[in-house]
């Protein structure tokens, strides 16, 4: 009987993990040390020891899943894998010979089950050849023993084989999207555009519009792997002088999509409100986008609201005071109070915490839907990062650090794992991911025509520009 996983959600209760660190002798268990039964610091070597399964030990499934998410900070996956097949290995060694069948049953479920969670949680790391290689061969070790564990071994190599193959299809269709819309742009310099088509036409209803965007942004999301926020600092500050920093690879790559995405769609927004000759049309623009972002916070799609948010707010669009004169803007402001950056994004946080309270209870996918505002939960992430050190001055790992990283991250792949559950329209889809958009320069000069410069500055650029 293999030992069962809770869902993300329950794996990381809300108390969190307790402060006061040093109020009782610390309880030392063989190079870990606890408080109140926490896990707070360990050296390196005594952390690996406690992932590998024993015959009568199973590591708990948040310490799997924090250990595996952080140990990346000190060392390659591939390093981390090698040590674990050599822990399982030597573990078999020193067990008395005759017993060796009567073990290989008691431990063979648990280390399965310790590849299962790894393959299943980090796919990505396996897109290295070392590591596939080390999984291959601790599998093969467990499948000779039994035909059952034959079976579940090709199943579980089978499941990330598929993995890897939609991520990197999905990699694939991101480069022709990319390749699409810059061809597209290099046609598209000046004005007026009577090609063009705009959005409204495309789909002249905002809840349609809001419900696209979401599938776009769940889709991304999905494709994000957890890794890729730690991965994001692993560049930035080798460790220590730590030799095994990952400079070799670049592995944040959907993560960057997703913020790719974000630009591209105030872009759009920008794009959509200057291109129009007429006043009355820009107006028009607008009030349309502001029901769009109204109906992205009614459905949790914080990262959608926030982008068109900051579209609006660009200073191209912004400017056009004639045309923001005939916008009834009360419902643009009550937005843009939900989005405020001030007191670190107090109504924002406000707001992502009633929607997950809400999809915690969800009966239906759709309440189920919490897309944050994706770069600030990366400030969050990275600021932890950078505000706790990594080692103790004992030498040991900071485990602390890492339970809140892993609360943090773990709550993100809760949302990640949603279904989109409205209807996919594929030519709304295809002009949002495709259509192309105004570079800073054109926006100004579709602004400037549309309502001249109003001072020196402005009228400066505008020379320039033309």
């Amino acid at each position: 009987k293999m030992p069962q996983t809770p869902p993300f959600a329950a794996m990381f209760d809300s108390s969190g993990y307790n402060r006061n660190l040093y109020q009782s002798k610390e309880d030392n268990c063989g190079g870990l040390y606890y408080h109140d039964n926490n896990l707070l610091s360990g050296s390196l070597e005594a952390l690996i020891q406690h992932l590998v399964p024993n015959v009568d030990y199973y590591p708990d499934r948040t310490y799997i899943f924090t250990f595996l998410l952080s140990s990346r900070l000190f060392m390659h996956p591939y390093e981390l894998m090698a040590k674990v097949c050599h822990l399982c290995i030597e573990q078999q060694r020193l067990s008395e010979p005759g017993l060796d069948k009567k073990w290989m049953q008691k431990i063979a479920p648990k280390i399965l089950q310790l590849l299962t969670e790894w393959t299943e949680t980090f796919p990505y790391d396996f897109r290295d050849e070392r590591m596939m290689r080390n999984l291959k061969e601790l599998a093969q070790r467990i499948a000779s023993g039994d035909e059952m564990y034959r079976k579940n071994v090709h199943q579980l190599l089978q499941n990330l084989i598929r993995k890897l193959a939609a991520v990197s299809q999905y990699e694939e269709v991101l480069a022709k999207i990319d390749a699409t819309s810059t061809d597209r742009l290099t046609v598209l310099k000046t004005k007026p555009q009577s090609i063009q088509r705009d959005i409204i036409t495309v789909c002249n209803d905002p809840y349609v519009l809001a419900q696209q965007l979401t599938h776009i942004e769940l889709e991304r999301l999905n494709y994000i792997g957890p890794e890729e926020f730690i991965q994001a600092f692993v560049q930035k500050d080798p460790l220590n002088n730590d030799k095994s920093c990952y400079g070799d690879q670049k592995k944040t790559r959907n993560l960057e999509a997703y913020v790719e995405w974000f630009n591209r769609l105030s872009y759009l927004v920008a794009t959509e409100i200057c291109m129009p000759v007429k006043k009355k049309h820009r107006a028009r623009v607008i009030e349309y986008f502001i029901d769009v972002a109204r109906e992205c916070f009614n459905i949790g799609n914080f990262n959608s609201l926030m982008a068109i948010i900051s579209g609006m707010n660009m200073s191209p669009v912004s400017r056009l005071k004639k045309t923001w004169a005939k916008v009834k803007t009360a419902k643009f402001y009550i937005l843009e109070h939900q989005m405020d950056p001030s007191s670190n994004f107090y109504n924002y946080r406000t707001a992502l915490r009633g929607a997950t309270q809400r999809s915690l209870t969800a009966h239906s996918n759709r309440e189920k839907i919490v897309i944050p505002f994706f770069s600030l939960l990366i400030k969050d992430i990275y600021f932890l990062n950078e505000g706790c050190a990594n080692r103790l001055p004992n030498g040991h790992v900071n485990f602390e650090k890492f339970w809140e990283l892993a609360k943090q991250v773990s709550e993100f792949m809760t949302w990640k794992q949603v279904e989109c559950p409205f209807e996919r329209d594929w030519k709304i889809l295809q002009y949002l991911l495709t259509v192309p958009v105004f570079s800073d320069d054109a926006l100004y000069l579709a602004s400037y025509e549309s309502e001249s410069p109003e001072n020196h500055i402005e009228k400066d650029r505008w020379k320039t520009l033309r």
